[in-house]
């Protein structure tokens, strides 16, 4: 394996200043006293790709950090996938206010290794919890998010065939933990409907010759091996709007370790089917988050 440090010292080439800027804030807010987290460790869930709180793949109902309703959290994470042909960099931050509101922002750049070149997208994403709560609620908890992508470089994405170079995508999510559901041990489930028309997740754009928007679903399950360690599977559906490029749904194995509250490392295996024409993309995951 690949020495750890350039995973987590990302080039500054592949910072935006809009990035730099919300990871400054967040960690000067985090100074204040007014960020603390009341909720059980583990109910943040972890960062997911495209910014929110949730799995590796796939957002969760949750909102980031342990913030209560009267505390306000945030987070920051770095995260690498690496696959056959493919390796995709991720660094974002989070903003919990009151344990109502989820405000992320996300940076992804692909390295295309064997086509050469890459991609890169920026991610600003806003959650809102409908109702519920993740623990004690007989139906879990309910949240609505809405993920808007913007390609820095649109020209590979345009000559495949996608029909913009800018999307939003729409989800509903539902989470619960159900207590001592397998041999006396804890049970998280999520599901997700995603309203999307992204290629590959927005990094080869936005529709395509054989469709546009669709429905998609995504779930998650992790069994709580002890309260700081959680191993699971996660899936994604994915949309096939390009006839050259075409999609395969994608999966993983995880497991995810809660140091304490304001530390958190994620390892998966991935299973991301045919990207951009290259088959069987299969491979390694590791993201590192903190919380305040």
């Amino acid at each position: 394996m690949k020495s750890l440090l350039p995973f987590f010292s990302p080039s500054p080439s592949l910072l935006r200043p809009s990035l730099c800027g919300c990871l400054a804030i967040c960690l000067a807010l985090a100074s204040t006293p007014s960020f603390a987290g009341s909720r059980i460790l583990g109910t943040g869930g972890v960062s997911a790709i495209e910014g929110a709180a949730g799995g590796g793949l796939s957002p969760w109902a949750v909102l980031a950090s342990t913030a209560s309703e009267q505390e306000m959290g945030v987070t920051a994470s770095a995260s690498r996938a690496w696959v056959d042909d493919y390796r995709l960099t991720v660094t974002g931050a989070s903003l919990n206010v009151y344990d109502r509101a989820e405000l992320s922002i996300a940076r992804q750049t692909l390295d295309l290794e064997t086509l050469g070149g890459e991609l890169g997208q920026d991610i600003y994403g806003a959650k809102l919890r409908l109702w519920g709560d993740v623990l004690y609620h007989p139906w879990g908890i309910w949240s609505m998010g809405i993920q808007h992508k913007r390609l820095v470089d649109g020209a590979i994405p345009t000559a495949l065939g996608a029909s913009d170079i800018n999307g939003t995508d729409v989800y509903l999510s539902a989470s619960k933990l159900l207590f001592s559901a397998v041999a006396g041990r804890n049970v998280l489930l999520n599901a997700t409907l995603r309203n999307t028309d992204a290629n590959q997740g927005g990094l080869l754009g936005f529709g395509g010759d054989q469709g546009h928007r669709t429905w998609v679903a995504e779930g998650s399950v992790g069994l709580f091996i002890t309260p700081n360690w959680v191993m699971g599977a996660e899936y994604r559906q994915k949309p096939d709007n390009l006839s050259v490029a075409k999609e395969d749904d994608w999966q993983s194995l995880y497991s995810a370790y809660f140091f304490n509250k304001h530390l958190s490392l994620t390892g998966a295996w991935l299973d991301l089917g045919d990207i951009a024409g290259l088959p069987s993309q299969r491979g390694g995951y590791l993201s590192l988050q903190a919380a305040f």
